[in-house]
């Protein structure tokens, strides 16, 4: 089969998608699969080169803007070549942070209590009581994400130095523990606790050597085990995802177990880096990476 392995991009997100797309160039080659690696840039004529021929499937391994907000995933049904991962409808929402948080709110699913604001709000006074969380409406990999705590001085800078849009969400801060739960398909696989080596999960605890330490399967009461795997795949359904996907949660143990689980949101370009979460809670489940390409492969479609 031939595959172009789509990754680099141009989102802020670009490193990580060079280092996904090595690995999954590595395990297609490995399973005997012409690969025909593809590093995007910003000429769309040069990536539409790139596809003629047709390859028989695209490996989409691109994150961030452009490559899993359904940008992409609109230009590859347009030209009517199947692809990994989401398609436009559910990759748009799922990127789009207060739209997703409407589809989880919608479908029952607890989420944290928050709002979309102007910089300028944030500028001018604390738009929530502190602690609280500022996040861009479309990034990933907790791309420009800051937590204000009571006294830290730190909002006027936040909001002097944003370079993601003239919006933000904010989000009350949920203390507790950082967990997360890989879905393949109609499969929820494993619980895994995150502990970031600094203050949170950004985006150098993502993906520097020992950023993080990861706890799987996570030691919680079995009652939030079994209730974040429900809360991933039902919203995994509820955005219309298909392939893979990763959701984030906070739980809030602070008062004794079982605490409270709350959904952040959902990755439809889970990281496939040597750091990354979801080959490693694959592999924990005895599904090899090159296993878990092929898989991938499988469920490519596309609406041409």
């Amino acid at each position: 089969m031939r595959v172009a392995v789509l990754h680099g991009g141009i989102s802020a997100e670009r490193a990580v998608s060079l280092a996904s797309g090595a690995q999954v160039v590595r395990a297609l080659a490995a399973l005997g699969h012409h690969v025909v690696p593809v590093d995007v840039g910003p000429d769309l004529r040069a990536l539409l080169a790139a596809l003629d021929p047709a390859p028989d499937v695209v490996f989409n391994a691109l994150h961030g803007r452009f490559g899993e907000d359904g940008t992409i995933q609109g230009v590859l049904d347009w030209l009517g070549i199947p692809y990994t991962h989401s398609g436009v409808r559910a990759s748009a929402l799922a990127m789009d942070k207060p739209a997703a948080k409407a589809v989880f709110a919608a479908a029952g699913l607890a989420v944290p209590a928050g709002r979309v604001i102007a910089l300028a709000e944030l500028a001018a006074a604390d738009p929530l009581p502190a602690p609280y969380v500022v996040k861009p409406l479309n990034e990933g990999s907790s791309v420009g994400v800051a937590i204000v705590r009571a006294g830290d001085n730190r909002r006027r800078r936040i909001a002097a130095e944003w370079r993601f849009g003239a919006q933000a969400i904010v989000e009350e801060y949920i203390p507790g523990r950082e967990l997360t739960v890989g879905v393949l398909g109609t499969r929820a696989l494993t619980v895994t606790e995150i502990i970031a080596r600094e203050e949170f999960y950004d985006y150098d605890a993502k993906y520097a050597p020992g950023g993080s330490r990861h706890v799987l399967p996570a030691r919680v009461h079995a009652a939030i085990g079994a209730r974040a795997r429900e809360m991933a795949l039902a919203a995994h359904r509820a955005l219309g995802c298909r392939g893979v996907t990763r959701a984030d949660f906070r739980y809030d143990d602070t008062e004794g177990e079982p605490g409270r689980l709350v959904l952040l949101e959902v990755n439809t370009q889970p990281g496939l880096t040597p750091t990354s979460l979801l080959p490693e809670q694959a592999a924990h489940l005895g599904i090899g990476f090159p296993e878990l390409c092929a898989w991938m492969l499988e469920q490519a479609a596309c609406r041409g």
